[in-house]
């Protein structure tokens, strides 16, 4: 007599699997809240030991998270940043953080950790603005402002350009305009802003924008009308810009019109 053969197999139900060891736990969240935390502490200008003593980190960890959010800049991190974004592009992670090592002579502990996390929201600083998340830019305007505030030359004012390519300015009479700038040999940014406005695109000379800048008397003093900065081409493009980044200040009845910075 044949027996019947009975299975202690469980028919798997759909949807079943194993389960999570800690099923709350969300990597991408975890990730976000601790960026949030560290760039909110980063901007009240505490240091990277402070911020790490502050959240139980490392130093090596908040300096990664600062990256991943786009708001720390180094001179190490750009050329770390721009000579794995080059292999990149033709290799896999892997290979390309090989690469990396090997043409800046780093070990791969040192290359890592002037990479955002792999699956985090990474967004360099040549990132255009419409490729960017809203609180990365706002970062990035922030840091920008408050460097050329500290220090107003022509270097942190570049960098101000920089940052706010693509930023919806008003002149002072209230017309929308962007800027874009392009890039020259060696992916640098050339110094003349291409601004855009509805009936096309316009050049305006770096030199202009110095010119300008050369002619405000106080910084943060209120500049009655764009000619005041001097008889230079663009300079009404110019005066919205500069009410912007701090450098004047403007007359409450323009304000109207050209909307309340915010920094």
């Amino acid at each position: 007599m044949r027996q019947k053969i009975v299975s202690n197999t469980r028919e798997r139900k759909p949807g079943g699997g194993r389960k999570k060891s800690k099923p709350e736990y969300d990597a991408g969240k975890n990730l976000k809240e601790q960026m949030d935390a560290t760039v909110a502490l980063y901007d009240s200008e505490m240091s990277l030991q402070a911020i790490a003593d502050a959240l139980s980190l490392n130093p090596i960890k908040v300096r990664k998270l600062l990256i991943t959010a786009g708001v720390y800049e180094s001179d190490t991190a750009k050329l770390v940043q721009r000579t794995f974004c080059s292999f990149r592009s033709t290799q896999s992670y892997s290979a390309a953080v090989t690469s990396t090592m090997s043409a800046l002579q780093l070990s791969r502990p040192s290359v890592t950790s002037y990479l955002p996390y792999e699956k985090g929201v990474y967004f360099p600083e040549d990132a255009e603005a419409a490729n960017i998340s809203a609180g990365a830019e706002r970062q990035r305007h922030y840091r920008a402002v408050v460097a050329l505030k500290k220090d107003p030359c022509e270097e942190n004012l570049w960098k101000c350009v920089v940052a706010f390519r693509g930023y919806k300015f008003k002149t002072m009479s209230g017309l929308p305009f962007t800027y874009t700038l392009k890039k020259g040999r060696g992916e640098e940014f050339t110094k003349e802003l291409w601004i855009d406005r509805r009936e096309g695109s316009k050049s305006l000379a770096w030199s202009s924008v110095l010119l300008a800048y050369h002619n405000i008397g106080k910084i943060g003093e209120v500049v009655d009308r764009p000619k005041a900065l001097g008889d230079i081409r663009g300079v009404s493009y110019i005066y919205g810009l500069f009410y912007r980044f701090g450098l004047i200040d403007v007359p409450d009845k323009a304000k109207e019109k050209m909307g309340v910075k915010k920094h």
